[in-house]
């Protein structure tokens, strides 16, 4: 079975560019979408005959979550029988990073979210193997020439392929580079292609007050100027 992490920041455009996906692909894809509170693209996948899977993070690290979890979504794939694992990690922050080594890492980005966008994006875009770009259709070509020399900036390995989450143009390219990817048979003992935020404070035990006779446990403070 192939596997591949599709990420990206918020409303970029990650589950329209997986349903082309799906739809131009004869083998049987299949989705785990991790997610933070909610999510209503489940009617979406079904409405296209994509089986799916939802997590909900709540009040833990998205990424911790995805970490709890993907190994069980590989098992999930492989008992109904796809040819293709997608992990789609939704709206999480630009810091979080779901690839893994040895899987395809896909990041989904689009032009409208401004030219400078790429170099405010941590290792979700810096450790991709492919940037997936959106929304191209309505900026110029310049904007866009200069939208994909912010991402070589960043990361200059990527394969950047453009693509349009209404009519599926440039769905056909990113699904050359998932089938060229090898198979992904188990997740035990492969690690991720970045650490994972780390934090243990009071806050996180469920802490509301403010104040430093309230903050425990891991801390960082900013030095402010005169």
């Amino acid at each position: 079975m192939k596997m591949v992490t599709v990420a990206g920041p918020p409303s970029s455009g990650k589950t329209s560019v997986i349903l082309r996906l799906a739809a131009g692909m004869e083998e049987k894809l299949g989705v785990v979408k991790f997610d933070c509170l909610t999510s209503f693209d489940r009617q979406r996948y079904a409405e296209a005959g994509v089986p799916v899977q939802i997590g909900f993070s709540g009040k833990f690290c998205p990424d911790h979550f995805f970490v709890n979890n993907v190994e069980g979504g590989l098992h999930w794939g492989r008992r109904q029988g796809l040819d293709i694992l997608v992990t789609e990690s939704a709206g999480l922050c630009n810091r979080c990073s779901p690839h893994i080594t040895g899987v395809l890492g896909v990041c989904v980005i689009d032009c409208l979210s401004g030219v400078h966008t790429p170099r405010k994006i941590g290792p979700m875009l810096k450790l991709a193997d492919v940037v997936a770009v959106t929304k191209g259709d309505v900026v110029s070509q310049a904007e866009r020439e200069v939208f994909a020399f912010n991402i070589r900036q960043v990361n200059g390995k990527a394969r950047i392929i453009f693509i349009n989450g209404i009519t599926g143009q440039g769905a056909f390219l990113l699904g050359k580079k998932i089938l060229a990817a090898e198979d992904t048979d188990a997740l035990t003992d492969r690690r991720l292609r970045f650490t994972t935020p780390a934090a243990a404070c009071s806050y996180c035990t469920g802490e509301i007050r403010i104040g430093k006779n309230y903050q425990m446990g891991m801390m960082r403070k900013m030095e402010y100027g005169e």
